[in-house]
């Protein structure tokens, strides 16, 4: 966990345990001819390697490698940042190798534990509101304190690339967007309302529900094999720490 600055705002982010290490990595990238694209699409391989490794029955190694894949997931933002070089294209790829890793491991833990098809897709979906919350009090702090406006609450709007990317990908990658995640966003933003004055208590809350602290939670289950455990925490725990930001944005 870190206090992370948003403008003159101190925050308690618990997601931010692996940020110092994704500095240092995005700066040893930052001459280097590897792009953000690329970062983001390796930390999906390795999401996907490791929904392999869960249903070969490795799932201690498996979990690891989520926790190493949070860390990765966050060199992508700190190098574009490092480099001066936003990115819409890379904004939305991010999104989508997110929910492409996401459906394959919990596809993967629905095979190992024997769940529905409707039981997996409710992980997944819950899964999904989770992000969406904690992504929607980041962006509005972000917004809040540094103005950054690369990555929006609401997407409806296509934004015009930046010099270093092409408007075509933009719109292709915008577009797939709207098609599968926008509705998360405009759910999230109804039901939080306008948030607090600060947003602190609901940003700090609901980096509880972020990948970083969540793939600790998972593998500290792994390491106890009590990975059977996970529709507890998914459903019961993070459910309920949403209801508590949500009602806390509404008061």
């Amino acid at each position: 966990m870190s206090v992370r600055k948003y403008g003159d705002r101190s925050v308690l982010d618990l997601s931010e345990w692996g940020r110092p290490i994704a500095r240092v990595m995005a700066r040893y990238l930052k001459e280097k001819p590897i792009s953000v694209i690329q970062v983001t699409t390796f930390h999906l391989l390795l999401t996907l390697y490791s929904a392999w490794l869960i249903l070969d029955g490795n799932p201690v190694i498996a979990c690891f490698l989520l926790i190493i894949k949070g860390v990765i997931d966050a060199v992508d933002g700190e190098l574009a940042r490092i480099r001066e070089r936003p990115s819409h294209v890379g904004r939305y790829w991010d999104t989508v190798a997110d929910t492409l890793g996401l459906i394959a491991v919990m596809g993967a833990f629905g095979i190992v534990f024997d769940w529905s098809i409707l039981f997996t897709s409710l992980m997944i979906v819950a899964t999904l509101f989770q992000y969406s919350l904690f992504n929607h009090y980041s962006v509005s702090m972000r917004a809040l304190g540094s103005g950054d406006a690369t990555s929006r609450i609401d997407e409806r709007v296509r934004p015009v690339a930046h010099p270093w990317e092409q408007q075509r990908n933009v719109n292709i990658f915008h577009s797939v967007y709207l098609l599968f995640f926008s509705w998360q966003d405009r759910m999230i933003s109804w039901v939080a309302g306008k948030g607090s004055k600060s947003l602190g208590f609901e940003l700090t809350v609901s980096s509880f529900l972020g990948f970083g602290m969540q793939s600790l939670i998972i593998f500290a289950l792994a390491v106890a094999q009590n990975l059977d455990d996970l529709p507890v925490l998914v459903l019961g725990v993070n459910l309920s720490l949403m209801a508590l930001v949500l009602l806390r944005s509404r008061l």
